[in-house]
């Protein structure tokens, strides 16, 4: 019995790191995880640990992109004249939901502002050269 607990043992000289990944890329699907160190940042500042769980990173990572692809496909349904999705589409998508709407109303306006500080601390850059 001593024989096959010392079998069980974890050998990290048979440890193949590429086999591993690539067992990991079937299992992902073979895709590139695209938001990882933003949504571990995130889980941290709401009170995960610091380095969370892989699993837990990319089961919220597919959340995510699930959550973003059906809204934009749903946006793009809605009848534009560009047939582009644009932001007002979004806005229409998520109005009913009070916490969506009013942070979709935050970063537009946000993003409004700061395209207001690079416009002028770009025409103070030209001025001054």
């Amino acid at each position: 019995m001593a024989a096959q607990a010392s079998d069980d043992i974890f050998d990290p000289t048979e440890f193949d790191e590429e086999e591993v990944q690539e067992d990991y890329a079937e299992v992902t699907g073979g895709r590139k995880r695209l938001f990882s160190k933003e949504l571990r940042c995130m889980m941290y500042g709401f009170g995960d640990d610091q380095n969370p769980y892989t699993e837990s990173v990319d089961l919220l990572e597919d959340l995510v992109i699930e959550f973003i692809t059906e809204l934009t496909h749903k946006a793009s349904e809605i009848r534009n004249k560009s047939g582009k999705v644009q932001c007002e589409n979004i806005i229409f998508l998520v109005r009913k939901d009070p916490r969506k709407y009013a942070r979709v109303r935050d970063l537009l306006t946000m993003n409004e502002e700061l395209k207001k500080a690079r416009k002028a601390f770009d025409e103070v850059k030209y001025v001054s050269n």
